[in-house]
């Protein structure tokens, strides 16, 4: 009998363990997933304006500059790890792009509007 309610107990607890760890990893996945939805956004835009602009080889170092930060805070992203500092670098590396790159105005807006979605989300974490 004692050995009943002993088993019960751990397998109630390892239930109620497996639920909450997975419902953890559930939230970190959907904020994660978010935060790449916004990298992801940011690299079609940086690749827009690429397409458009980049005419001279110090235009195009700051296009794959930026887009080589962002694909790094990503990979670590999808390991699940949220680097800030390669997030700064980033956002370091696209704020060269607006500041010194020739850019249409749409391209320029997009990017400015990612510049400020990814300092937000630098600021979530």
């Amino acid at each position: 009998m004692t050995n009943t309610i002993i088993s019960r107990r751990a397998a109630a607890r390892t239930l109620l363990f497996g639920a909450l760890t997975g419902t953890a990893l559930s939230v970190f996945g959907k904020e994660y997933g978010r935060a790449r939805d916004v990298v992801a956004r940011v690299q079609d835009d940086l690749r827009r304006a690429a397409d458009f602009t980049a005419t001279k080889e110090k235009e195009r170092d700051r296009y794959r500059d930026v887009q080589r930060k962002l694909s790094e805070f990503d990979r670590d992203l999808s390991r699940g790890h949220f680097d800030k500092g390669k997030l700064d670098g980033a956002i370091d590396e696209l704020k060269e792009v607006l500041k010194d790159n020739i850019l249409e105005s749409h391209d320029r807006d997009a990017l400015a509007a990612d510049l400020a979605d990814l300092r937000a989300l630098r600021d979530v974490r």
